[in-house]
């Protein structure tokens, strides 16, 4: 794998966040924001132009023309889905707000890279935003004491470490070998599986921690490669990974 063989003319990374504001929730903004500049300069280190973009506060119709000519989507983590989008109801467990208008830009944009076949990577609530995309559900709330989330506790120890089970003949197993550590915060999954996608990753509890578009060049991990404890080199071989299918693409 030469992901620094595609010319940077060509790498364009969109890192498509859900907001730069909120001031109702300054610490986890500032844990938030962190992940996402994590994931932009890491990129811009290694060649890509890459520039974060917040779908709430731009607005679906701004969002789509902004992004245009972005070789790559990172569609990166944050707040719960709208269950409206997935068939779900509010009222469920440790629901928070939504932005409904971060959501259909995401969606948006995502639909527009399946069409042109762009190559993305959803991580967290993107790789959840995929499988809803392409009309799958989400788990809610996973119940219990779980290996995803480390609840209750300050916003930057939130992140939970555990084991994910890869399938060897998929893509992502070829970037990342067969099992790997992963850092993970959340409460919600992937449970009915979206058209075209195929899981290639689960944690030992059975839950789905990454997918595969079948044809398209898109990929989701429910976990967090951006997080600073992440294993050595994860985030890197995932952005490669991109580049990669940027060149395949061309």
């Amino acid at each position: 794998m030469d992901g620094m063989t595609v010319p940077a003319a060509q790498r364009r990374l969109a890192v498509i966040e859900v907001t730069r504001f909120r001031p109702h929730a300054p610490e986890y903004h500032a844990y938030v924001d962190t992940l996402n500049a994590r994931v932009q300069g890491l990129a811009e280190a290694t060649g890509w132009e890459a520039t974060r973009f917040a779908a709430a506060d731009l607005g679906e119709a701004s969002l789509l023309e902004l992004t245009d000519d972005a070789s790559a989507i990172a569609l990166m983590g944050g707040e719960d889905l709208a269950p409206e989008w997935y068939g779900g109801s509010s009222g469920y467990r440790r629901e928070g707000r939504h932005y409904e208008e971060a959501d259909a830009g995401q969606l948006a944009v995502l639909q527009r890279a399946l069409d042109r076949g762009t190559p993305v990577l959803g991580v967290c609530r993107g790789h959840q935003l995929i499988n809803v995309a392409l009309g799958g559900t989400l788990v809610q709330h996973l119940d219990g004491d779980t290996v995803h989330l480390n609840a209750g506790a300050p916003i930057d120890e939130l992140m939970q470490g555990h084991a994910v089970a890869l399938d060897d003949e998929s893509r992502i197993a070829t970037i990342l070998g067969g099992s790997v550590g992963v850092r993970s915060a959340h409460h919600q999954a992937i449970d009915l599986l979206g058209s075209g996608l195929r899981v290639v990753g689960r944690a030992s509890d059975g839950v789905v921690e990454a997918v595969e578009h079948a044809t398209a060049p898109v990929t989701g991990v429910q976990w967090h490669p951006e997080d600073r404890k992440a294993p050595a080199g994860q985030l890197l071989r995932l952005l490669d990974g991109l580049a990669d299918q940027v060149r395949l693409a061309a």
